[in-house]
């Protein structure tokens, strides 16, 4: 762990501020600030916003000696993610902004790759492609093969959303060109509105290689909410069919198809053949239907233990 820095000198990397919301991350906290400590690219602050932890995550964070760490500690537990990242960016300095959830690391360079690709002032966010990391076996798996789509990508990121939430920077000035920033009423897919809105106004652009690791455990908030994720996806749309420009895109109703199916793996994993017959065969044919006739057709226990679909 690095203790000791002081921002003496006025360096020439724009400022980036890192948004680290916390609830009880006491586990894997440190991991995650040391991953921004060792990055090549300097220039940046943490904004680290507690939201009301009961475990040592204060301590662990107040144990880093270094001006570039600002600690926040909200005034009442806020429930939903988003509504706290909100209230996280208020504090922000930065000219760019960058989220890391605790339990995720970045690799040493990703900064230093991901900054200078906004010398195109068409560019509003710059992502890159993870690796993901499976706890209980020791193992990652690189989340993306191939190339990831870069420029004006609404219609391809309605179709396939690839955006990860511990890869991307987004330029200030674009959220500020933003009606509002995060969906206060999302706790799931905050990341997924943000950047649909933003691939609305500016291009995106990525780094083809990892620049994360995402951490698979069984705490994730996503995989322990589809409940939740379904239900946001179905709001998310019924909102947007009042955005023309977005939902004038061809890929838009592959959102509603995308709900429907992880609505349709859920209850294949909790209900079972029967109740879940009628559904898979109401689902239009494609790839994801071929998934969830063959979900159908697995016994529940292995079904059960590949349940991260």
């Amino acid at each position: 762990m690095l203790h000791g820095y002081k921002n003496k000198l006025m360096p020439k990397e724009p400022l980036v501020s890192i948004i680290i919301n916390c609830f009880n991350g006491e586990k894997y906290l440190r991991h995650a600030i040391d991953s921004v400590i060792s990055q090549t690219y300097k220039n940046w602050e943490i904004i680290f916003w507690d939201n009301q932890s009961n475990d040592k995550s204060a301590e662990i964070f107040k144990d880093y000696k270094d001006d570039r760490l600002k600690y926040y500690r909200a005034p009442s537990h806020i429930e939903i993610l988003y509504k706290a990242r909100n209230c996280a960016l208020k504090k922000a300095n930065g000219e760019f902004i960058a989220f890391l959830d605790v339990d995720d690391w970045w690799l040493p360079e990703k900064l230093e790759k991901q900054i200078p690709l906004f010398d195109d002032q068409e560019v509003g966010v710059v992502y890159g492609n993870v690796w993901i990391f499976f706890e209980k076996k020791n193992k990652k798996k690189i989340y993306k093969k191939g190339n990831l789509p870069t420029g004006r990508i609404l219609n391809e990121l309605l179709n396939d959303y690839v955006i990860g939430s511990q890869t991307y920077v987004i330029r200030k000035k674009s959220l500020e060109s933003l009606e509002h920033c995060f969906n206060d009423g999302f706790h799931i897919i905050g990341d997924f509105d943000i950047n649909i809105r933003l691939s609305t106004k500016w291009k995106i652009d990525c780094i083809q290689l990892p620049v994360a690791f995402v951490r698979r455990h069984d705490k994730n908030v996503s995989l322990l909410n589809r409940e939740k994720e379904i239900y946001e996806l179905k709001v998310w749309f019924e909102q947007m069919k009042n955005n023309q420009l977005i939902s004038s895109q061809n890929n838009f109703n592959n959102v509603f198809l995308m709900s429907c199916y992880l609505e349709t793996m859920q209850s294949i994993i909790n209900k079972g053949f029967a109740k879940s017959f009628s559904m898979v065969a109401k689902y239009p044919f494609c790839f994801n239907k071929v998934k969830l006739i063959l979900a159908l057709l697995l016994p529940n226990l292995i079904l059960r233990k590949i349940k991260n679909y």
